[in-house]
């Protein structure tokens, strides 16, 4: 990326937090698979959601990550979802947290949408599981 965006501090930060949430690797491979046509895009998650919103102070990485788990299930965005829910590893929200949150997506959002997202949810936390698991046994 040779955007001037990419040499900003927001921007800088925004790598840093979204490495922090999602993983270094998961942000590596993003701008690795980056070409012309998203390369805009990539910059301005990176500067806008993950520099101005998710570096702010005020709430905290686990706050942020049960707020975005929600409207992500909410909104009916399972992928992504699914990639944040992964992510609260990193943040501090617990399952809890997160069955707390769908509770929340059921009322507010509908129950279609807070049962699908549970559906992709325990998938994702059977693969955690699994690979956490298998860590152990290669120990």
């Amino acid at each position: 990326m040779t955007d001037t965006k990419t040499n900003s501090e927001r921007y800088r930060q925004g790598r840093e937090t979204r490495s922090a949430v999602l993983g270094a690797e998961h942000v590596a491979r993003a701008e690795q698979n980056s070409d012309p046509f998203d390369q805009p895009f990539q910059e301005l998650i990176t500067e806008g959601a993950w520099g101005s919103v998710w570096s702010r102070d005020h709430w905290s990485k686990r706050e942020r990550s049960m707020v975005t788990i929600a409207l992500l299930a909410a909104l009916g965005h399972y992928e992504e979802c699914a990639m944040h829910v992964r992510a609260a590893q990193n943040t501090g929200a617990t399952r809890e947290d997160i069955s707390e949150a769908m509770l929340h997506v059921a009322i507010y959002a509908g129950v279609p949408a807070a049962n699908s997202a549970i559906k992709v949810i325990k998938d994702v936390f059977q693969k955690i599981d699994a690979e956490n698991l298998s860590k152990e046994q290669g120990a």
